[in-house]
């Protein structure tokens, strides 16, 4: 090698390292800037004197339908069968079942000409032996699709492989169920590139957007007397992507509404995080207001709050995600088209927060109403309070 290939070489290798040095920097100084941020955020999000106190010692279910509403929560087979405490506390706490994952595709569909319905029936056995109401989740989603659909459904036989599939399992549980989540998550503003904001899901691609009026008619046809909700994410909070989604959503529901579609009702997800500044309870209130007026009743199916921003202390994280549950329902439920509250689990012994939104501490997620020891947070009181303090339907 030359002496001036060498020189180059160095020269090319010390440029490289001090641009690394600078990005490492730059790196360590956006984090640490971040971490202000946050800190900051958090001590205008924290109130030490709030008060949570509740009166009495009624169960949310029994706060609930005091005033005509349903309480419920999200849970599969194996935990309420294998974990007898978690059961108690749950049919002490819940008016509905809510399938977390035994009625999606992936469980209910193991080969393209099979359904097994052995752990949605059980589900369904214990919310009628426990006087439960009983609710599907869900007919139609893009995700959790079993790995035999990709194989096999197309665009010649996309059609009949979702109305077989719809029609068999609502007749299956016929009578039985409360409200079915029809269509799930048909509206992704983030990354769709059509101006009505629809998903370019397997559905949508095969048969376009009628795919979602056809499932509501084959649904209604299979069971008359069941709620049909269209159940959809990010309508809470005043950014660009929740106003972009909630406006998406009202056109889809008008859509519908104008076609005659039996459609019953709206689900709003609601996985809150606890760390977002940016909600403004006077574009939610209109919203639900909004969709009231289409004649549609209104269901929180899936509430939660992520904490993993949030401080580690305990007591901290708990007053501000008691805060965002009380603040965010207090506003919810002035709608009295709002039916149902429903939290995405009961304990944080289960929570898919745990897996899908870990805190980078790895402390325990801290965000439904009850800890991973099945005892009341400040979060049970404030969804006491807010249905203690909610309008009667």
């Amino acid at each position: 090698m030359s002496k001036n290939r060498r020189l180059v070489t160095r020269r090319h290798a010390l440029q490289l390292g001090l641009a690394s040095l600078v990005g490492v920097g730059a790196s360590v100084t956006v984090e640490a800037m971040r971490q202000n941020y946050q800190a900051q955020q958090n001590q205008a999000l924290d109130n030490p004197r709030r008060n949570f106190t509740v009166v009495g010692q009624n169960s949310l279910k029994k706060r609930a339908a005091a005033k005509g509403l349903i309480y419920g929560a999200a849970t599969e087979q194996v935990k309420l069968s294998s974990d007898i405490a978690f059961a108690t506390h749950y049919v002490q706490e819940c008016g509905i079942l809510v399938t977390e994952n035994q009625l999606k595709w992936i469980i209910l569909r193991p080969t393209p000409d099979r359904f097994d319905f052995t752990p949605g029936d059980w589900l369904a056995e214990f919310a009628r032996t426990h006087g439960m109401l009983f609710r599907g989740h869900t007919l139609v989603w893009e995700q959790v699709l079993p790995k035999w659909f990709g194989e096999v459904v197309n665009r010649q036989n996309a059609e009949k492989i979702l109305v077989e599939h719809i029609t068999e399992v609502v007749k299956h549980y016929s009578g039985k169920v409360h409200s079915w989540d029809v269509v799930n998550e048909a509206i992704a503003v983030s990354y769709s590139n059509r101006p009505d904001g629809l998903s370019l899901n397997p559905w949508m691609l095969f048969l376009g957007e009628s795919y979602i009026d056809l499932a509501f008619r084959t649904a209604a046809a299979a069971d008359p007397h069941t709620m049909l909700v269209y159940n959809d994410r990010w309508l809470d909070y005043d950014t660009p992507r929740d106003n972009a989604q909630r406006i998406a959503v009202l056109k889809l529901l008008e859509r519908l509404k104008t076609s005659g579609t039996p459609l019953h009702a709206l689900g709003i997800q609601a996985h809150l995080n606890a760390s977002e500044t940016r909600f403004n309870p006077k574009k939610l209130r209109k919203f639900l207001a909004d969709v009231a007026s289409l004649g549609l009743k209104i269901l929180v199916t899936e509430l939660d709050v992520i904490d993993k921003d949030l401080p580690k202390d305990i007591k901290v994280r708990d007053r501000i995600v008691a805060s965002v549950y009380e603040d965010y329902l207090n506003v919810v439920l002035d709608e009295k088209a709002v039916i149902a509250v429903l939290t995405w689990g009961l304990s944080d012994r289960y929570t898919w927060l745990a897996t899908y939104e870990p805190r980078k501490d790895r402390a325990p997620v801290r965000t439904l109403p009850l800890d991973s020891n099945l005892k009341p947070k400040l979060a049970w009181n404030a969804m006491a309070r807010a249905f203690d303090n909610a309008p009667k339907r």
